[in-house]
Parts: structure tokens; sequence; C-alpha cells
């Protein structure tokens, strides 16, 4: 059963290490194949790695980078039909047997083979790691914390470009629940997720998770968050490491498109989509619609307006509900 494994660096100081510690603590790193988008001036050595796994492996110069939408999107051409698919940041960690923790997770849920189970889709902002030494590679892993991390609005940034709102992450008091939200930089799912939901490369930033979650609810993907995921990210006010972003000015001065222009045209992709301007794999699908979207999260995004705080801005909703049942039994 073999796991791709999706990343999209840009000029990352971590990205050998996030490869290095999900092949070295993965049980079984011969079925892993990494699909990375290195988007940096210097490319890495990957013969010189000596890995099990199999790696596809392109370097970008930066200057013609379109985005981090548009990487993932690359990155899902180096796909070949793997069973699982892993979508990553290029700065993680990972605890050993991770492979093994989540494919167990993923087939308990599909066991059910309620139609919302049978594509599962696992997610969540993983917990923190610290870099205690990057030469030494020693890092220190947020492991105390065995909760099942949720995903929530935020309450202060509700539709503050359009329709799009930030996300945040939230606490379960379940082992298992059902989720409204994805985070785009840990999704363990389907090998099929990448055929049903290529990532569309218009997107830039804003708008990337809620349009990819949209695409994949009303496809009949279920949304579903656990306990102890075994990724790690390193959250930039943690570290003194600093990596160059997209949109930093010095970066974006060169460019012909700068990427304000691209936050624009993402933003108003995703208000298309929810009003269903947008046809074909990069729209909405037919088996759920915004009003199933409405009854599970509170949240109204065709009239931008939360109609359940409780649901939209808390985990107290989903925590209640029985994963293995329908989630819209309850309204």
């Amino acid at each position: 059963m073999k796991i791709f494994i999706s990343i999209a660096s840009y000029q990352d100081p971590l990205l050998e290490t996030t490869i290095l510690s999900a092949h070295n603590n993965a049980s079984k790193p011969e079925n892993l194949h990494f699909g990375i988008c290195d988007q940096s001036r210097k490319s890495l050595h990957i013969a010189e790695l000596n890995l099990q796994s199999k790696i596809s492996y392109e370097v970008v110069d930066p200057l013609l980078s379109e985005g981090p939408c548009w990487a993932r999107h690359r990155v899902q051409e180096f796909f070949e039909n793997e069973e699982y698919y892993l979508q990553i940041d290029s700065h993680m960690q990972f605890d050993a047997n991770w492979d093994e923790y989540l494919i167990s997770y993923f087939e308990k849920i599909k066991s059910e083979t309620k139609s919302f189970c049978i594509n599962p889709i696992i997610t969540c902002y993983p917990r923190a790691f610290d870099v205690v030494d990057l030469n030494a590679q020693k890092f220190s892993l947020s492991d105390d914390d065995k909760g099942t991390h949720t995903i929530a609005y935020r309450e202060d940034s509700l539709f503050i470009k359009d329709s799009f709102s930030r996300q945040i992450g939230a606490i379960a008091n379940a082992e298992i629940t059902h989720g409204y939200l994805i985070a785009a930089g840990c999704i363990f799912t389907a090998g099929s997720f990448i055929k049903d939901i290529p990532y569309d490369p218009e997107f830039y930033f804003y708008g990337e998770e809620i349009s990819l979650m949209l695409r994949a609810f009303t496809r009949g993907y279920g949304i579903f968050h656990i306990p102890c995921v075994p990724i790690f990210h390193l959250y930039t006010e943690l570290t003194d490491i600093k990596r160059a972003l997209h949109w930093d000015p010095e970066e974006d001065t060169n460019r012909s498109i700068k990427w304000h222009e691209r936050e624009e045209k993402s933003v108003q992709k995703l208000s298309n989509i929810i009003n269903q301007q947008v046809e074909g794999i990069y729209g909405l699908g037919n088996k759920r619609n915004l009003s199933d979207y409405e009854a599970l999260s509170g949240v109204d995004l065709l009239n931008k307006k939360v109609t359940n705080r409780t649901k939209a801005l808390t985990a107290s909703f989903i925590s209640e509900l029985p994963w293995n049942q329908s989630p819209f039994l309850r309204k």
C-alpha cells in the first residue's frame, strides 16, 4: 500500500529534514513516493540521501514560481496511482510509524461503508515542533498534547475578503470527529483525491483551503479529525530560522505579475465557485450542496453570514456527533 507525499517548498532550509524525517520514521519507507516542487535557487542532492523511497523532484527558479497552489498542482503531475495521498508543508517532523498510524485510522473510518465514510479526508493543523540544533538534526516535538485537533472558523476574521474567512485550530473531546474545514498543509486521504479534486493552479493563498474543502465536500468526501496526528509543523513564532516567502517584496519585485494580483484573482475565484459560476472539475460537485455545508458548519457561505456561532467557531457540535453516523441527521 503506497503513499504519494506531496511537498511544495519555497526556499525552505528545512525541506531536506522534512524528507528525512518522513522516510526515517516510516514503518515501510519503500512504499513512499515523494513528489517535490522545490522553488529554490539551489537544488537538493537527492541521490546523496540514499533513501529507500522513490523521489520525483524538480527545482524551479523562485522568480518563475506562481505561488503555492501552482506548485502543489505541479507536484500532482508526479502521481503514479498510489493508494494514499499525503499533502504536507516543507517544514515538518514525523513520529515513528506515522504511515501505519494514518492508514489504520483511514481504513477504520472507511470500513463503516457509509456514504460519508467511503472517501475520508484526515486533516488538522498539526502539533508544533521547535528546532533545537538544525546541524545536529535535533528537534523538540510537542507530543504531550494528545488531543483531537479540529478546525473552526476564526471569529475575528470572518469574511475578511469577500467570501474568504480565516481558520483556526480547536480541540474536540472525542477520539474521531467529523469536520468541515481542511488544512492544506496536512491532508491524508485516498490517492484518487488527486484525480477527483486536482489542485487549481489559479489559486494563490487566500481561498486555497476553503475552495479545496468545498470541491471535496460537494463531491461526497467526508472530513475527519483524529487524535495525535503523527506529524508536526514548525510555526514561525517558534523559530529563529528564517525562510523567504513568495510574497516578500524582494522576492516579488522582478515578477511581471505581482503577488497581490494573484491574490485578488484567487479571492474572486473562491467567490465564483461559491456562486456556482465555475463549471467542471474546479467547481462544485453534485453529491452535496451549500445547504448541507451550512447544516454542519453553521456558516452560510452564499450569503456570507454565520447562522450558528457554536458550530462555526468551536468544536462543540462536531464533538457531540458520532463520527460513524451521518453528520446531517442533526441540523
